[in-house]
């Protein structure tokens, strides 16, 4: 369970990395090659297009983080888990849930993410 909490807290952590090549760099390391995203409003096949879809994501939504809310509950090579986007130190404006599948090498193969709370247009 320890790696596949780490794993979790390192994909959050890549989700708030502004500069491109480290974002980069992370997903080289967390990501498999054929890794896949996605979500009701992205589709992301492999590292390049994912790492597109963090980049908009922190376009649309500038200053806020992601976080962990609450713990992730993994078996096999499963991870489900609760995350939110919001300021720093304020209430979360967007409040989702994924399921993510670890690869035989230990990277991230995929991500399946819901959206429980969205910002109002």
């Amino acid at each position: 369970m320890s790696d596949i909490q780490d794993l979790v807290e390192r994909y959050i952590a890549v989700w708030n990395e502004t500069d491109p090549a480290a974002r980069r760099g992370q997903l080289e390391v967390l990501w498999a090659d054929d890794g896949s995203y996605v979500d009701p409003l992205a589709v992301a096949e492999g590292r390049e297009a994912f790492d597109a879809t963090i980049a908009a994501v922190q376009a649309q939504f500038p200053g806020l983080v992601f976080r962990l809310a609450g713990p992730v509950d993994a078996h096999h090579h499963l991870a489900r888990f609760t995350w939110e986007l919001g300021p720093v130190d304020g209430a979360a404006l967007a409040v989702g849930f994924d399921v993510l599948a670890v690869a035989a090498d230990g990277r991230i193969q995929t991500v399946h993410g819901f959206l429980d709370k969205v910002p109002a247009a």
